[in-house]
């Protein structure tokens, strides 16, 4: 028998063969959600991260993004490690996400977790954000620069409320006393569990100064609590905050910005990541999210793809790198 006959009579059964294939493929690239999906948020309740996966979270619910429900888990605790643990356990599960910013990878360069940003599937950068300085609004020290001063001549003399050390604002604060000639080793620093209780603590006279996000100060400067001296940025914001002068302003060399990206857990297929990245693509653009970006003075930066995995390798090469110079990596 001739080939020819022998692929004739095969035919069908490739063309079977090829029709089971296409229809695996679709059904894998038209994946979604089977369950409730977990939302893993790597600080307690109230905070800056919590802020941005609640309202998430209510975008994609009122816009019928996900067909599953989607519910917000906090995991506070351990400079944000116990959050890593729990979705670490949860290998090729699609159902589990984590929202997570760059105390992920300063966890693990201070040898507190064995796990980083590598262990897990990163999915989308949502948006980014600077950090500012805080003190109460009747405070003697009027700015950064008085306020660096201050710790240089008496390293005792300020207790700084951060949220975990190694985290984003532990990182700013470090390195603008660097610049401003302080030793960083020696700051005086109280871990709490979120930034709204450290701002809370140094309202009730129980700290000095605070070291945040942008969001987390709004509330109580808007409420006349406290004001900010300086803005760890390359530029003034605009809008409300375009009277904080940045730390450059006030001879203090330093500019840094904490992303918020959200990552699957290890081994999720391709296509559930890819339906994870189209849904938050959708989420940001919604004008509900435009509207926080702009209220909130945070930074539209959305990434995803190799871009993502880009931006995620060089922020943990700057991240060890600023550590190591501090001495706080392991």
């Amino acid at each position: 028998m001739s080939i020819e006959c022998i692929i004739g009579r095969m035919a069908p059964a490739i063309a079977l063969i090829a029709g089971l294939a296409a229809v695996q493929a679709h059904a894998q690239s038209a994946w979604r959600p089977e369950k409730a999906v977990e939302f893993v948020v790597t600080t307690a309740a109230g905070g800056a991260n919590d802020q941005v996966a609640r309202l998430l979270q209510k975008i994609l619910q009122d816009a019928k993004l996900v067909p599953a429900p989607l519910v917000i888990v906090n995991k506070a605790g351990g400079n944000q490690t116990i959050a890593l643990a729990y979705v670490s356990q949860f290998v090729a599960d699609p159902h589990y996400l984590l929202l997570a910013n760059p105390t992920l990878m300063g966890s693990h360069i201070a040898g507190i977790t064995p796990l980083r940003h590598t262990d897990f599937t990163p999915i989308a950068q949502l948006m980014s954000e600077h950090s500012v300085f805080t003190v109460r609004a009747d405070s003697p020290i009027r700015t950064a620069r008085e306020l660096f001063d201050r710790v240089k001549s008496d390293p005792d003399a300020i207790a700084f409320g951060v949220v975990a050390r190694g985290g984003p604002s532990h990182l700013a604060l470090s390195a603008a006393a660097k610049a401003a000639g302080v030793d960083a080793r020696k700051l005086k620093t109280v871990v709490f569990k979120t930034s709204p209780e450290s701002i809370a603590a140094m309202a009730g006279g129980h700290i000095q100064a605070v070291a945040s996000s942008v969001s987390s100060a709004l509330g109580q400067v808007s409420a006349g609590n406290v004001r900010i001296l300086g803005i760890v940025a390359a530029q003034r914001m605009s809008g409300t905050l375009a009277a904080v002068p940045t730390l450059r302003e006030q001879g203090i060399d330093v500019t840094m910005a904490s992303w918020r990206t959200v990552f699957g857990a290890r081994g999720i297929g391709a296509a559930q990541a890819a339906y994870w990245e189209e849904v938050l693509a959708r989420a940001v653009a919604a004008e509900e999210w435009k509207k926080a970006i702009e209220s909130n003075h945070w930074a539209a930066q959305f990434l995803r793809g190799p871009a993502l995995v880009r931006h995620l390798d060089e922020s943990f090469t700057v991240t060890r790198a600023v550590m190591t110079d501090l001495g706080l990596a392991k």
